[in-house]
């Protein structure tokens, strides 16, 4: 079973479902993994999703990562990627994949440049959070393809087209 928390910020405002989305999305993501089983098990998969700002995202990046400067989503796992097949129950029931938190101003800028839905390219930087805190990463062309490739098929799910779609047609 999969719980995931919202705790949004009043700058993204309540236009919009957040919660479900967001709920939506996680379970996209982990439905697209190779870690599918994980909602299957005898405890809760908990997901916390924080929908913040760039200013907190900022002070984040530059503590945690080194790069002085927002970016649209952070990722905090609270599992190793090599216990989550080995996770047969947990003391209280539940089991904290980790942390998502996104950053509104940069998440917004960037819909718009790009031309899509807001909403749309939430969904995909909570998918490609969600991926992250289950071992996913983009830092070699093998591992981006495979990552892309659950993000695409999690989207999918969820109604969204590929955003990699225009990517592919200029390589």
């Amino acid at each position: 079973m999969l719980q995931t928390e919202l705790t949004p910020s009043a700058e993204w405002g309540s236009e919009q479902d957040w919660t479900r989305l967001a709920a939506q999305s996680v379970d996209a993501a982990i439905n697209a993994s190779s870690h599918a089983g994980l909602l299957s098990r005898n405890f809760v998969v908990e997901v916390s999703v924080k929908l913040s700002n760039d200013a907190e995202v900022h002070s984040l990046n530059k503590a945690y990562r080194g790069k002085d400067k927002p970016t649209n989503v952070l990722s905090f796992p609270q599992i190793q990627p090599d216990l989550l097949e080995t996770l047969a129950n947990t003391d209280d029931g539940e089991a904290l994949l980790g942390d998502i938190i996104l950053a509104y101003e940069t998440c917004r800028n960037e819909a718009f440049e790009k031309d899509i839905s807001f909403s749309d390219h939430v969904s995909h930087l909570v998918v490609h959070g969600a991926l992250h805190l289950l071992g996913y990463d983009h830092e070699n062309e093998i591992d981006a393809g495979l990552m892309e490739n659950c993000e695409i098929n999690a989207l999918a799910t969820l109604g969204i087209s590929d955003p990699y779609a225009e990517q592919a047609q200029s390589r």
